[in-house]
């Protein structure tokens, strides 16, 4: 594992929700927005891109994260977090192991695992995971062929349980971060909430202040 201090809110981008993939400028303009608002921790999760495409647009991203002191993770593709200098990988499920991972990409990176039950969570811990994502929490569209929510109560039963930080993920949102937290995530990975904002700057802002 690394030695790294996680910021609290974590983005996660889509770019179907800003056009697809030929709305690549669309898709950056958010991200900065986001990170003038403070985001310092994003994932770049553009399944619908291909190799190429993704590898361009992750180097542009690494750049652009780069000037505002924010970590960039790439969604499960080890060759394109490697090629574009990212500071680490988000795996999938049915991805590698973190342990896996680790011995592809040696110390001082960030990995994280996508988990969605009490018995993902403790493997991914157990394989050496900085951190993990776990949901969704509440329902939400772009997660419900993961199955029914967890909720709060099932959400907290898994966290008492791990010791790396637990990003709660599906339905967080501002409304919800209080409770959420006490059920005891670190911190709150959004998507929609923040790249389906009319306002994504003045939004994130005051997630990040509802937070802190």
């Amino acid at each position: 594992m690394v030695s790294y201090t996680l910021p609290e809110l974590y983005l996660i981008t889509d770019g179907l929700q800003t056009g697809g993939a030929e709305a690549e400028e669309e898709l950056l303009a958010k991200i900065t927005a986001a990170l003038s608002g403070g985001i310092r921790l994003i994932q770049l999760r553009e399944k619908q891109l291909n190799a190429r495409q993704l590898l361009r647009l992750a180097k542009k991203l690494r750049a652009i994260t780069r000037d505002y002191g924010a970590s960039l993770l790439i969604n499960d593709r080890l060759d394109i977090a490697l090629a574009s200098g990212a500071d680490g990988v988000h795996l999938a499920v049915s991805s590698f192991s973190p342990k896996e991972a680790r011995r592809l990409f040696g110390k001082g990176k960030l990995i994280a695992c996508s988990t969605h039950s009490a018995e993902q969570a403790v493997a991914a811990q157990a394989g050496g995971a900085d951190f993990i994502t776990l949901g969704p929490v509440f329902y939400t569209p772009s997660k419900a062929a993961y199955g029914a929510p967890l909720g709060l109560k099932s959400f907290k039963d898994i966290t008492s349980n791990i010791l790396v930080p637990v990003f709660a993920l599906g339905g967080v949102k501002e409304t919800n971060i209080k409770e959420v937290r006490r059920a005891g995530a670190y911190g709150y990975a959004m998507i929609s909430e923040i790249m389906a904002a009319d306002n994504i700057k003045e939004t994130t802002e005051k997630i990040l202040k509802e937070i802190r």
